[in-house]
């Protein structure tokens, strides 16, 4: 769902009327530099080879990537199409990206940091946001949804780049 941006994601300001917050982390150990793990999993282009539910991706705005850039991606949660719309919030190679979105049914920010561990690279993505329209009904199972697809993202992005 969009380069480690999925439509559930970290830390927005206030909720609106008949939305609710929710946040989970997930981290991943890659056995590759983290300059290597960060140039793959903010890479667009890349993106619909690792999360499931994207189906594509790619830089909305032109020039080098900065804070301010921004991401279209469309993707799947529940059968339901989702088309997101992302900026990057904060930009600072190979260490930390993050996004924030508010497009559709959920208002999300996503947190990704790559910090060295032995030898490699700790993927922390930290989700937080708040769920709305269809997803509101089905909030629980939309959270759990997101989370263990995050989860499984990052293990096939572990088994990609591990292969490399």
């Amino acid at each position: 769902m969009l380069v480690a941006a999925y439509p559930l994601a970290v830390g927005v300001v206030g909720l609106r009327r008949g939305f609710r917050m929710a946040s989970f982390t997930v981290t991943t150990f890659i056995d590759r530099p983290p300059q290597d793990v960060f140039d793959f999993a903010t890479n667009p282009a890349k993106a619909a080879l690792w999360q499931s539910g994207t189906e594509s991706s790619k830089w909305s705005s032109e020039g080098p990537v900065r804070v301010g850039s921004t991401l279209h991606g469309v993707g799947r949660l529940l059968g339901r199409e989702l088309v997101i719309d992302a900026e990057i919030t904060e930009w600072n190679p190979p260490d930390l990206w993050e996004l924030k979105f508010s497009t559709g049914p959920m208002s999300v920010e996503n947190s990704n940091r790559f910090e060295s561990k032995d030898g490699g690279t700790q993927l922390i993505q930290h989700f937080q946001g708040e769920v709305g329209g269809f997803f509101k009904i089905a909030e629980g199972l939309a959270i759990k949804r997101v989370e263990k697809t995050i989860e499984t993202d990052g293990k096939t992005l572990k088994k990609l780049l591990e292969a490399k």
